[in-house]
This record gives C-alpha cells, sequence and structure tokens, in this order.
C-alpha cells in the first residue's frame, strides 16, 4: 500500500479509538472528496495538529482500509488544496490479518494560516474545535497573519475593553464590544487584533459562533 510496510498495531489502535473524535483527531471510514479532507488538514494545522485514522467508522468500528487511492486523496488535499502545502504523514497499522488502518498525521504549523481551496474556488481557514472543522473568525485569521505580536500601549480603551471582558468571562461578540466601548467596529476590531496577538485576549467558539474574551 503505497510502499508503507504496515506493523502490528491492533491495540494502539485500540486506544486511539477509545478516546473518541476530539481536537486532535477524526475518524474517516473512507476518503473521496479531497476539499473536503483539505478542511480537516486546515483545521489541524491551524490548530494543534491531529490525526486522521483512516479506515474507521463514525462508532469506532475498525473497518479496515478499503482503497489505497484514500491515501493519494488525502496528499492531494495537503498539497494542491492547501496553501500553504502541509506535509502529511502516513503510518499503516494491522489490527488483524485482514484489516488496515491508516493513521495520517497532520503537523501544527509554525506560520499560520494555512488555507483550504472551497468548491466555489475561495480560500479559507479553518480551526478545530472540539471535534469540528470550523472556519476562522476573520480577526483570528488577522491575528495569525501578524508576523510579530502587534505592539500596543494600554490606554483608556484597551483597559476599558479588558474590563468590560472581565466582567464578561462567557465573551462578546465584536459589535457588542463596539457599543459598549461607544467606538467604531473598525476601531473595536484593531484593538481586538492588537491585543489578541498579545495573547491577552482570545477567540472562543460557544453556540455556534466566535466570542472574544480575556485569554488565559
Amino acid at each position: 500500500m503505497k510502499d508503507i510496510q504496515a506493523i502490528r498495531g491492533r491495540h494502539y489502535i485500540q486506544s486511539l479509538v477509545a478516546e473518541g473524535e476530539h481536537e486532535r483527531q477524526d475518524f474517516k471510514f473512507s476518503i473521496s472528496d479531497a476539499r473536503k479532507i483539505a478542511r480537516s488538514v486546515s483545521a489541524f494545522a491551524n490548530t494543534s495538529g491531529g490525526r486522521l485514522l483512516i479506515g474507521v467508522k463514525d462508532n469506532g468500528e475498525l473497518a479496515g482500509v478499503r482503497n489505497e487511492e484514500d491515501i493519494y486523496v488525502v496528499e492531494q488535499a495537503a498539497q494542491r488544496y492547501c496553501r500553504p502545502e502541509v506535509e502529511v504523514e502516513f503510518t499503516a497499522f494491522r489490527v488483524d490479518e485482514h484489516k488496515i488502518i491508516i493513521r495520517a498525521s497532520i503537523p501544527q504549523v509554525a506560520v499560520r494560516p494555512v488555507r483550504c481551496q472551497e468548491p466555489d474556488g475561495r480560500w479559507r481557514a479553518y480551526t478545530r474545535v472540539a471535534d469540528e472543522n470550523i472556519v476562522a473568525h476573520p480577526l483570528m485569521v488577522r491575528t495569525w497573519l501578524a508576523d510579530a505580536p502587534v505592539s500596543f500601549s494600554l490606554d483608556s480603551t484597551s483597559s476599558a475593553l479588558l474590563e468590560l471582558l472581565d466582567s464578561n468571562p462567557g465573551g462578546m461578540e465584536v459589535a457588542d464590544i463596539a457599543i459598549a466601548l461607544g467606538v467604531s467596529q473598525r476601531r473595536a476590531e484593531n484593538l481586538i487584533v492588537s491585543l489578541a496577538s498579545a495573547g491577552v485576549v482570545g477567540f472562543v467558539y460557544r453556540s455556534q459562533k466566535f466570542l472574544i474574551a480575556r485569554g488565559e
């Protein structure tokens, strides 16, 4: 299989499957859509890295890889539909005489964002939240694009924003922050990017939307 020598690993794979799907792991029974898989590659690369277990059903059943083309589709996703390209490492594990599971390991990249091409031709960056691939918030992408932490002075508006987030620990939407501070949306966005780049505030995903919250 693509010159990959399978190694014995039933207990190892079972231990991974027992973890379920989470921020760093996804099950794939089979793979046919390179663009869809590119979202997973982008999300893992932009977050903390992760792995696809190919040949594992959503319920955790070890079904085995049905077609070695699955590997080529993942490679196509990472190289053709991700920008910049992402290097994926494949390891084959034999779980019984007739079944092989492929672990596709995707590293966390040093320089974000990794964007993937959607069917409509647009390029989007994804992030991994629990077991989902979520389109990254535009301000999150702006923060990633900063080569170095954006310098800022803790002026009265910055202090007011931090106090506002301290009093709303669950996080706030950007529009609500702008209104509460009495500043323009653009001013609020620039301030958030500045503070996020410095690690003072961050992005949390709740109720299917990103919120701005104090950094840890």
